[in-house]
């Protein structure tokens, strides 16, 4: 009787090491120096794209993965580019802050309960607004996922 290596399948604990570049070939994440990571398939901490990819790869594999424009933080949406009052930022955090193009701004949710970012495009000369992008930095990218399978569960 011989033992199967186990392979991911949806559900699957994973240690893994990984390196995920942009399309510039700049690491964003590189696990390889430092701990292994640990990641539940199916539980929404890895883009869907990814998963699909991953399953049915053995432990012990070391592959990379060549994701598509979009394939991986999604396509680049024009409706996540809006226009926000001064007034509301000036509401919503420190009425003293200034901000120019580049800066990444926390906004909370609605609720509270979390937040999301948004990166200043546009600066109105008059003050009144500025024209955030609150598209995922990687929408509309392609990205390269190198990954080492250390365990599967």
């Amino acid at each position: 009787m011989t033992n199967a290596v186990p392979t991911v399948a949806p559900g699957s604990f994973l240690t893994l090491h990984y390196r995920l570049a942009g399309p510039d070939g700049e690491d964003l994440v590189n696990t390889f120096n430092d701990k292994p990571a640990t990641l539940s398939v199916g539980s929404g901490e890895m883009s869907p794209a990814l998963e699909l990819r991953l399953i049915g790869l053995a432990e012990g594999t070391r592959t990379t993965i060549a994701l598509e424009p979009g394939e991986a933080f999604g396509p680049r949406n024009p409706e996540m580019i809006q226009k926000v009052a001064m007034s509301l930022l000036r509401e919503l955090g420190d009425p003293d802050e200034t901000w120019s193009v580049g800066d990444v701004v926390q906004f909370p949710t609605p609720d509270g309960q979390g937040g999301f970012a948004g990166v200043v495009r546009e600066m109105d000369e008059g003050g009144e607004w500025a024209l955030f992008d609150f598209n995922h930095p990687l929408a509309g990218q392609p990205v390269t996922f190198e990954v080492q399978l250390i365990g599967v569960l």
